[in-house]
């Protein structure tokens, strides 16, 4: 009975191997168990070497740093590797790191910088089964041409020129097969291992990029924010006419599927294309032809409104001027690290601000009566950063829903 049943799994078995080989549609890659299992092996092997390489060797000697630097060499391509084999977001965490210049090692933001470059493309097929089950149409009946070679792919999308039966050229960006499905698990699998490489080493101070993940991966898995974000570029920027803005078609695209307008700039004067630099993801003006009438074009528009800057910055006082430096400042770093505004870290900047100057009005006071009133006026100025803050929690929980549904209703039955 126990060799039938051994034979009957063997036979099931072997089934099951020919049907995932011979189907085009299942990879191997894409099983839980072999992309848990990869990433947990390599953050072990990369931990290990750590504990191991640099254990027998006197801290801060000539060796140590030798030694250290081939370690992070190592450990940053058995990332880069990890990253490739499991796609996805795992690549788009990898190019977050790979930007982070200033808190990374060179070893890791050189090695993990041609992620920006070398990210995976979907098959025509992939593409097909995206549209299909999407949008629920094939492709020729969508499009009067689509071409199977992508423009361009990322981590989690990638693009291609097609044709409308209308005849408007557009480029179609359509989001890779399974990457919204495994976002979640890879998300979490990340901050489990994250968590067990922090308590082995206390220092490692990197969670705060899984908690940018959760927040951000959901906003760029969905095309129709990107939809509305495209709409409200071009909207903000209809009076400049020197600039080439496509505009989005709304009435194809999906969650996973964005169709915009796609823009012809041959080279002539007053040709100029505002476009994503592939290396680090910032938004660039580039000019398709550097000549004069392109410079009198963009220095005209931006004269015209120095005068309104400049009245404007001075009736802003100081302490005011110090926030938005910062402000700005913050702004520069999250674009660095390709991260979205949030609320807490703009209240910390304004605490911190906020501190600085009554610490120097303090200083500068030699009456103890004036640095009492600066006093108060700084606890004050917290308090209402601190009651803002509680109402902010309170409008994004459950508990601050459900109040603004009660005043609603009582609104509505007084009247």
């Amino acid at each position: 009975m126990a060799r039938r049943a051994l034979k009957l799994a063997s036979l099931a078995a072997a089934t099951s191997g020919i049907y995932l080989y011979g189907n085009k549609f299942l990879d191997p890659n894409d099983f839980g168990v072999v992309r848990v299992g990869r990433a947990i092996t390599t953050t072990a092997v990369i931990t290990y070497d750590y504990l191991t390489s640099l254990r027998s060797v006197p801290y801060g000697s000539e060796e140590y740093d030798f030694l250290k630097s081939q370690v992070h060499l190592r450990s940053a391509e058995r990332l880069r590797e990890l990253c490739c084999a499991n796609r996805g977001t795992f690549i788009k965490v990898g190019q977050h790191l790979g930007a982070l210049d200033y808190l990374l090692p060179e070893e890791y933001t050189r090695t993990l910088k041609v992620l920006h470059s070398q990210a995976p493309q979907s098959t025509r097929q992939e593409i097909e089964q995206v549209i299909r089950e999407d949008l629920g149409k094939e492709i020729k009946e969508l499009f009067l041409s689509f071409e199977d070679t992508p423009l361009g792919a990322a981590s989690l999308a990638q693009v291609h020129k097609a044709v409308l039966q209308d005849g408007r050229t557009v480029a179609v960006k359509i989001q890779h097969p399974k990457v919204r499905a495994q976002s979640s698990k890879d998300i979490l699998l990340m901050e489990v291992l994250l968590l067990v490489v922090k308590q082995i080493f206390p220092d490692f101070e990197f969670m705060w990029l899984v908690e940018e993940a959760k927040k951000n991966l959901p906003l760029e898995l969905d095309f129709l924010n990107e939809g509305r974000n495209a709409e409200k570029v071009a909207h903000m920027l209809k009076n400049f006419e020197f600039l080439k803005i496509s505009r989005n078609l709304g009435k194809l695209y999906s969650e996973m599927i964005f169709v915009n307008g796609f823009v012809h700039c041959d080279p002539h004067p007053g040709n100029v294309l505002v476009k994503k630099c592939p290396a680090s993801g910032k938004a660039h003006i580039i000019l398709l032809d550097h000549g004069l009438y392109q410079d009198v074009e963009i220095r005209s528009n931006a004269a015209a409104y120095l005068p309104q800057i400049t009245q404007l910055l001075n009736n802003v006082p100081r302490q005011m001027l110090l926030l938005l430096k910062t402000n700005d400042l913050l702004r520069g770093i999250e674009s660095a690290l390709h991260t979205r505004a949030s609320a807490s870290s703009f209240l910390n900047m304004s605490r911190c601000c906020i501190r600085a100057v009554s610490t120097y009005q303090r200083s500068k006071s030699h009456s103890l009566y004036r640095r009492a009133q600066i006093s108060l006026t700084e606890a004050l100025s917290l308090w209402q950063i601190n009651l803002y803050e509680l109402f902010l929690w309170l409008k994004g929980s459950q508990l601050g829903n459900w109040v603004i549904a009660l005043l609603s209703q009582m609104h509505h039955s007084m009247y």
